[in-house]
C-alpha cells in the first residue's frame, strides 16, 4: 500500500509545481508585498522587482507606512487687521477773484488759510504737532506753493505745532507772531523751522498791517503785554474786503477782549472765528455786542475741556449768529465777493 501512495504523491507534486511557480505567491512582508523571484517576465516584472499581488509594483521597497499626520490646532497667521485711519476730506479750490477763508479741520486746534482775490495766501496757525502733515495736504490740494505770510497767534502747541511742517514744505515770505516765548520743544521746533527758512519773526502788536493787494489785514491785538497768560497774547487779525470782514481771535480771552473794547477800535465783523475753541473764558457778551457777527466759526475737535461751552453757544444764538463747527462740518470754506458771504464744507452736520 505504501509503495502505491508514494508514487501517487510524487506525481501530484510534479503536476502542481508549474501552477505554484506561476502563482509565486512567496512570503509577503509587513507591507503586503515581496520581491519577484520566478516567472517575473510573465507578470510584467523584472527579476527582483518588489511588487504587490494587486498588480501594483515599484522598483524599490516602499518606506514604512507613515503615521497619519496630526493636524495642528488652527492659529492666526497674521495680526488682526488694524482699523484704517479716516480719509482726510480735502477742501475744493474756489475760483480766483473772491476772498476765500478755509477753516481747516485739525481736530482740537486752529488752522486757517486766507486766499485773497489777487491769489495771495496767509496761513493763521497750523494745528497741533500731529496735524502738520494734514495742513500741508490741505495746502497742496488748494494749489498753494508760496505763503505770503504765516501768523502764529501764540505759542500753544495746538496752534503752532504743525507750523514747522508747513515751513519745511512751502516757501514762506514772512512770519508774524506776538513777542512772547515759551520753553516747550514744540515752540523750539517752530523757531528752528523759521530760522532754517531764512526768516525772522515780525513782532505783532495792535496796528501792524500785513501788506496785501486789495485786502486790508490789520492786527488789533495784543494791545499790551500779558505776562505768562499765553492766550491773551494771541494775535487778533481783522481782514476786510470791500464791505465784508472777518475777525480771527486765536485764543484771546476776556482780558484781551476788554482791552480791545477799551481802545475803542472797530471790532465789527461779519464772520467771527470764535476765541479759544468756544471756551467760556472767551467771547464775552460785550465782545459779541461789539463784533455783531452774522456767522461764527468754531474750530474744535474731540476734547476733555467742554469746548464749545454751552453758555457760549447760547450767547451766540441769542445774538442771532449762525454757528458753524469744524467737528461737525469738517473744513469750512467762506467765499466772499465783498458784498455777500457763502459757505461750503467737506461734510454735513452730524
Amino acid at each position: 500500500m505504501k509503495r502505491i501512495i508514494v508514487p501517487i504523491f510524487m506525481s501530484l507534486v510534479l503536476l502542481l509545481m508549474p501552477v505554484l511557480a506561476e502563482a509565486h505567491p512567496g512570503r509577503t512582508d509587513a507591507n503586503g508585498g515581496h520581491y519577484c523571484r520566478t516567472n517575473c517576465a510573465k507578470w510584467g516584472l523584472e527579476n527582483g522587482e518588489y511588487h504587490y499581488h494587486n498588480g501594483g509594483s515599484t522598483n524599490s521597497k516602499p518606506a514604512a507606512t507613515a503615521k497619519p499626520a496630526v493636524k495642528p490646532s488652527a492659529k492666526p497667521t497674521a495680526k488682526p487687521t488694524a482699523t484704517p485711519a479716516p480719509t482726510l476730506l480735502l477742501p475744493k479750490k474756489q475760483n480766483v477773484g473772491t476772498l476765500q477763508v478755509y477753516f481747516f479741520d485739525v481736530g482740537q486746534g486752529d488752522s486757517t488759510l486766507i486766499r485773497t482775490p489777487n491769489n495771495q495766501y496767509v496761513l493763521i496757525d497750523g494745528g497741533n504737532n500731529d496735524q502738520g502733515k494734514n495742513v500741508v495736504k490741505y495746502l497742496n490740494a488748494l494749489g498753494v506753493k508760496t505763503l505770503d505770510a504765516i501768523v502764529a497767534t501764540h505759542p500753544d502747541a495746538d496752534h503752532i505745532g504743525g507750523l514747522d511742517d508747513v515751513l519745511k514744505a512751502l516757501d514762506v515770505k514772512a512770519v508774524y507772531a506776538p513777542k512772547v516765548s515759551h520753553t516747550t520743544e514744540t515752540y523750539k521746533d517752530f523757531l528752528t523751522a523759521v530760522k532754517n527758512e531764512g526768516r525772522t519773526i515780525k513782532a505783532v502788536t495792535k496796528g501792524v498791517i500785513i501788506p496785501l493787494t486789495g485786502v486790508e489785514a490789520k492786527f488789533l491785538a495784543p494791545t499790551r503785554e500779558y505776562g505768562d497768560n499765553l492766550n491773551d497774547w494771541s494775535a487778533v487779525l481783522k481782514v476786510t474786503y470791500k464791505n465784508k470782514s472777518f475777525l480771527f481771535t486765536g485764543d484771546a480771552e476776556k482780558t484781551s477782549e476788554n482791552d480791545m473794547l477799551a481802545d475803542g477800535m472797530n471790532l465789527k465783523a461779519d464772520v467771527l472765528k470764535v476765541g479759544h475753541h468756544g471756551s467760556s473764558s472767551s467771547t464775552s457778551k460785550a465782545f459779541i455786542d461789539a463784533v455783531k457777527p452774522q456767522y461764527a466759526v468754531i474750530s474744535v475737535g474731540k476734547n476733555n475741556y467742554g469746548h464749545p461751552d454751552s453758555g457760549i453757544l447760547t450767547r451766540l444764538k441769542n445774538a442771532n449768529t449762525s454757528v458753524l463747527r469744524t467737528d461737525q462740518k469738517g473744513t469750512i470754506t467762506a467765499i466772499s465777493d465783498g458784498n455777500k458771504i457763502t459757505f461750503t464744507s467737506t461734510k454735513g452736520a452730524k
